[in-house]
């Protein structure tokens, strides 16, 4: 697992911020969070900030390895967070939730610091351990190819029905 820690000063007092991520064989993501050791089921500032901090980290790491050739697949958040396990836990001064049942975060200053914790230290685990960043890269790369032959499929599909409903000619179908 990659282990994430770090303590931020702010305007109303340090927020504490830790990660732990693994990623495993299977082709969901678990994410769980918590502020202030309560469960945010719905996420919120420090998930986004964690989620679009991985996003780049990862293409980054594969543009600069170049790890797919330029124009063949676009890799997405997604894809990359396909067989994640992370547990996110943030420590908040003035914790602001939105809702009544404290299921999401509102602070927009933990966004903003998880995206900078989780971008400095996973580059420098990527970089630190190449074994295990081209084994995450790979899974990634993988999860975008079988995405993009689901669509051509499902659009072939689609064309395909489309076509045996307009009752061509013999000489006119595929």
């Amino acid at each position: 697992p990659i282990y994430i820690h770090a303590v931020k000063e702010t305007e109303s007092g340090p927020v504490e911020f830790d990660a732990a991520l693994q990623w495993n064989d299977t082709y969901t993501e678990a994410l769980y969070s918590y502020v202030n050791n309560i469960s945010t089921r719905m996420g919120g500032t420090h998930v986004t900030g964690f989620s679009t901090a991985l996003t780049r980290v990862l293409n980054n790491y594969i543009k600069n390895h170049q790890l797919v050739k330029t124009g063949k697949i676009s890799v997405t958040g997604e894809d990359m967070r396909e067989g994640l396990t992370a547990v996110i836990a943030v420590k908040v001064p003035n914790p602001q939730f939105e809702g009544q049942t404290k299921q999401r975060l509102g602070n927009s200053e933990v966004a903003s610091i998880a995206q900078q914790v989780v971008g400095e230290e996973l580059t420098t685990f990527l970089d630190e351990n190449p074994v295990i960043a081209k084994t995450i890269t790979e899974k990634a790369l993988i999860a975008a190819q079988a995405r993009e032959a689901a669509k051509k499929a499902r659009e072939l599909t689609l064309r395909k029905t489309a076509l045996d409903s307009a009752r061509l000619p013999g000489k006119l179908t595929d």
